[in-house]
């Protein structure tokens, strides 16, 4: 009797541990369905050459059609390489905007979050956003995020800031610190809204970044992520207010189209800040033209010299593609 009663127990026992493992198995399952986070299965290797392609119909009323593989002409040093990866337009991206609130866009914090909402609105749900806003020091809104509505609710915290200007240290610390610690499947972008107006330029008042110029721009040139500037036209009103002087703008206009022709992308304008919805529209349908290349350089010597690169589209009229310039062939960090 007393062995009927225990083996009635053990019997309990197993099928509650096999019920507790189902039901285990089921809500895992059921949480995997119900997550809200996209999934892709976008891949990098290291080993390549990696370019950001933009695509861009030279006659606006045509839309450039999704390409594949085969449509790409990759050339280094005017030699054809052989592409051994790639990803297509809609493949996601981890996003940045990067917003100014220096100078005269301190006065503007209302107009700024309405056009970061707008912003926000325009992404594609596949990507991931952060809000970063700069003056002296870079404040993070938002980290990375697929949550939309937390994203308009960080806005809604941006106030107005104090300080002088310090872009190409917040531009850095995005590059290196922000999207250093991204997903290594996911292409990266940072859309910067900025006059382009540094303290460390000559004649501007104020304590200026740390990091210099060149040293920006190198860091840009052998990045990963690719960069769309927003040049937002302050220059009558901080120079009318003796801010500013006139002629650090020509320099900061300059230094935005290095870091454009750096990434292969252009600079976009905006005149005035309600201009920064359409513009904000326009560079997330650029974004969505935007093809990763990968390729193996068939010269394999590291010898640290500059090699050209440019990428053709075969057998289509009035659309070109724009990729950086080239890459220096390092010896340790390779391409």
């Amino acid at each position: 009797m007393q062995i009927e009663s225990r083996r009635g127990d053990w019997k309990t026992l197993f099928v509650n541990l096999l019920s507790g493992v189902f039901l285990s198995v089921l809500f895992a399952a059921t949480c995997m369905a119900q997550s809200t986070e996209p999934t892709e299965t976008l891949r990098v290797d290291s080993d390549l050459v990696d370019l950001k392609v933009s695509v861009v119909s030279l006659n606006p009323q045509n839309r450039v059609a999704d390409l594949q593989r085969k449509d790409f002409l990759v050339l280094e040093d005017g030699t054809p390489q052989e592409i051994s990866f790639f990803a297509a337009a809609d493949a996601p991206f981890d996003l940045v905007l990067l917003l100014d609130l220096s100078g005269s866009t301190a006065d503007k914090v209302k107009l700024i979050r309405r056009s970061a909402k707008r912003f926000v609105d325009a992404t594609r749900p596949l990507d991931r956003v952060a809000i970063v806003t700069f003056t002296e020091t870079p404040h993070v809104v938002s980290a990375l995020t697929w949550d939309r509505k937390l994203l308009k609710s960080s806005i809604d915290d941006i106030e107005k800031p104090l300080g002088g200007t310090k872009f190409w240290d917040s531009l850095r610390y995005v590059l290196e610190k922000l999207l250093a610690s991204k997903q290594a499947s996911r292409r990266s972008a940072i859309v910067v809204m900025t006059d382009g107006v540094d303290n460390a330029l000559p004649d501007v008042y104020g304590e200026g970044s740390l990091t210099n110029f060149a040293e920006l721009l190198n860091i840009v040139r052998h990045s990963n992520t690719i960069l769309f500037p927003i040049y937002l036209d302050t220059e009558n009103e901080e120079v009318r207010r003796h801010r500013t002087p006139k002629s650090a703008y020509p320099i900061a206009r300059e230094q935005l189209a290095q870091l454009a022709e750096a990434c292969g992308t252009t600079v976009y304008r905006a005149n005035k800040l309600k201009d920064l919805d359409t513009v904000y529209e326009q560079v997330i349908r650029d974004l969505g033209t935007v093809y990763s290349i990968g390729y193996r350089p068939s010269n394999t010597l590291r010898d640290g010299k500059w090699r050209n690169v440019t990428v053709q589209l075969l057998d289509y009229h009035e659309v070109s593609a724009r990729t950086k310039r080239g890459y220096f062939a390092k010896a340790v960090d390779g391409p």
